[in-house]
């Protein structure tokens, strides 16, 4: 990946950030956050792709949302289209497995249920939660938002850097 600019970290957080506070998901507010580095994908379509991921995965609060934003990262970056090639599956697996460790370092988990302190392990409705100033206050996705957001634009400048270094 050749990056034709530069990244700035706490802004990209910043962005995930508001994009959840603007009412998107947790998967759409850090995948919206570097939607700019794929011009040739219409945001709107990556939108709908990131849909069914929040809530831990359509509600079911598997795994974060956030957490799936890097993977789906991970996937536009280095994802191989092609079928059968293991080795291109196993480079873009390792950047997942990459991503997801430091979320983890960072959160103690990658489970949606257990980072937001819900353990009855029923599944909930589907339909969402009101986005009101409680809402807000008792989540703490922007913060896991944030911290997606940071380890994705973080990897962005260790790229950068290899490249100029080259």
């Amino acid at each position: 990946m050749i990056l034709k600019q530069d990244i700035n970290v706490e802004q990209r957080a910043e962005t995930g950030r508001n994009n959840f506070l603007s009412g998107y998901n947790c998967t759409q507010s850090v995948l919206a956050a570097f939607a700019d580095l794929h011009p040739d994908i219409p945001k709107d379509t990556l939108m709908r792709i990131a849909a069914s991921f929040g809530g831990g995965t359509g509600r079911l609060r598997l795994t974060c949302g956030a957490v799936n934003a890097l993977a789906m990262l991970a996937g536009l970056e280095n994802g191989n289209p092609e079928p059968g090639n293991l080795d291109a599956r196993a480079r873009n697996y390792a950047l997942v497995q990459e991503f997801a460790a430091k979320f983890r370092e960072e959160n103690d988990s990658l489970v949606c249920a257990e980072l937001l302190g819900l353990r009855s392990g029923k599944i909930e409705p589907p339909r969402p939660s009101e986005r009101t100033a409680e809402y807000y206050r008792a989540r703490p996705c922007p913060k896991l938002i944030e911290c997606a957001c940071r380890i994705y634009a973080s990897h962005l400048l260790e790229i950068n850097s290899n490249q100029n270094q080259e």
